[in-house]
């Protein structure tokens, strides 16, 4: 270890270098999530932000009422930034970037607390080569904000239960409230924060692990804090439930329709989870097995960030199999304390050698890295290929085409698809009724009577999920009836997920 990283009083580096440990991860993190970040097409759920965030804000508030309300917030923040930056796929995505390179900052930061200067400055590394930090560094979606702001929530509680006061619980309570208004599910954060702050009213500071590193637990005879961390604790929930408390209702009104796709969970998505964060099966067997080293290496100190991943875990777990609720990504935010306890594996080594354990589990995930920069899809061998089918389109369209999709009201979202990839060139929709702005919702409505809708139309673009050599037969209903009996198929195109085809009379 370098003169320039060994720690000062308390454990810590001086001030003039503390950034030699919180810096290389963030800068790292920031280069690696920018790298491509506009390559991969906006998958389905990029393409939800996308139609939500556009919208005028009167909308927008239309719509958190028929679904999506949880995510609400996230989206007027991004309403704000597409208005500066516009709505490529790099300024969707960029304000996840540079939420990742905060978190890895202050992964680092919060492990130079905790465990020490070396360990804080790995655990940053190492998040900072996940291929699932890359992932959801590069997606419009609130998942990396909900990451930044659980630890630097945790970091604010790490300095509030050792030195209570006013101020310190009042920054606190902005991040947990932030961090409710960003992803409901990151509020089980607090049950980690709770046995930590019970810990310390009890018995101190060392009882939780929050000693200052290299200092020793000086039990009953710590000097009287300012403010008692129980009651500082509850208060700084007060602006969280006050925020928070009408969205959750309106999050649990909405749950059957926002999740109806997800299924009770199962013990083999427990297994799957470490899988599924960090996007790679090797470079996530490897994280946990060092997070279970580092986890017996630190002792007590193992206590928060470990809280900080077993408990949210757990409770998801245990609400899963009672309602569908676990979704893997929604617990990406207690990934950087996983790091922290596998950064806490590796400082008992030597700089070096533990340097290329971290550069191992970079190249490790050089596979996962560029397969997540050709789609956002999990598995990635599903692509739904919007970019694609729309080039059939505009190129081959002509004045008076129309289009129609099937499904319409499926998650895939073919008719956003549409619209983002052509946006001007979007032929006319010929059986929408309302679109999603005026439904103040994700699908559009469709005629009744779609005969009646497409009299008049001699060219139809019809786009159908799936690969379909023979795309009329695959849509159902009154529709696929009024297709096959008005038109023939001139042409079809196969993209990867998705079948294009020219319809004429």
């Amino acid at each position: 270890m370098t003169a320039a990283s060994e720690p000062g009083p308390g454990g810590t580096t001086g001030g003039r270098r503390g950034w030699l440990v919180w810096s290389p991860p963030a800068l790292l993190t920031l280069a690696i999530t920018l790298a491509g970040i506009g390559r991969a097409q906006p998958w389905r759920d990029e393409l939800a932000t996308w139609s939500a965030a556009t919208r005028p804000v009167g909308d927008l508030v239309r719509l958190a009422g028929t679904i999506d309300a949880a995510t609400g917030p996230y989206y007027l923040f991004l309403h704000g930034w597409t208005a500066l930056l516009g709505a490529s796929p790099a300024a969707l995505r960029l304000p996840s970037a540079l939420a990742m390179a905060a978190a890895a900052g202050l992964t680092a930061r919060l492990g130079e607390r905790l465990v020490g200067p070396r360990g804080g400055l790995l655990a940053g590394l190492l998040f900072a080569l996940l291929p699932g930090t890359a992932r959801y560094g590069q997606e419009a979606r609130p998942y990396a904000l909900a990451t930044l702001l659980a630890v630097l929530a945790t970091l604010l509680l790490v300095g509030a239960l050792r030195r209570p006061t006013w101020r310190r619980w009042t920054g606190y309570a902005l991040a947990v409230a932030a961090l409710g208004l960003t992803h409901l599910i990151a509020l089980s954060l607090l049950a980690a924060h709770g046995l930590a702050v019970l810990l310390t009213a009890v018995r101190g500071p060392a009882a939780a692990g929050l000693q200052r590193v290299g200092a020793r637990p000086t039990g009953s005879r710590r000097a009287a804090p300012s403010v008692g961390p129980a009651w500082g604790w509850v208060a700084a929930l007060l602006p969280t439930a006050l925020l928070v408390g009408p969205l959750v209702l309106a999050a649990r009104a909405q749950r059957s329709r926002q999740l109806d796709w997800v299924h009770l969970v199962r013990p083999a998505d427990l297994a799957a989870l470490p899988v599924g964060v960090a996007q790679s099966a090797v470079v996530g067997g490897l994280l946990l097995g060092l997070a279970a080293l580092g986890a017996v290496r630190l002792g007590r100190r193992a206590l928060l960030p470990g809280a900080a991943v077993l408990l949210p875990v757990l409770l998801l777990f245990a609400a899963g199999a009672l309602v569908p609720l676990w979704v893997t990504r929604y617990l990406l935010f207690t990934v950087p304390f996983a790091c922290l306890l596998a950064g806490a594996a590796l400082p008992g080594v030597r700089l070096a050698p533990a340097l290329a354990v971290v550069t191992l589990a970079g190249l490790l995930s050089l596979p996962d890295q560029a397969a997540l920069r050709r789609t956002h899809e999990w598995p990635r061998s599903v692509l739904v290929d919007y970019r694609g089918a729309a080039q059939v389109i505009a190129a081959h369209e002509q004045p008076g085409d129309a289009i129609a999709y099937s499904p319409r009201d499926s998650w895939l979202l073919l008719d956003l698809g549409m619209a983002y990839q052509l946006g001007s060139r979007l032929p006319r929709d010929a059986l929408v009724v309302q679109d999603q702005r005026q439904r103040a919702d994700l699908w559009a409505d469709e005629c009744d009577r779609p005969a009646e809708c497409l009299a008049g139309v001699e060219r139809l673009w019809l786009v159908v999920a799936g690969s379909r050599t023979d795309p009329l037969a695959a849509v159902p209903g009154e529709k696929g009836t009024a297709l096959r009996d008005a038109f023939t198929v001139r042409q079809v195109w196969l993209r990867s997920g998705i079948t294009v085809a020219l319809l004429t009379r």
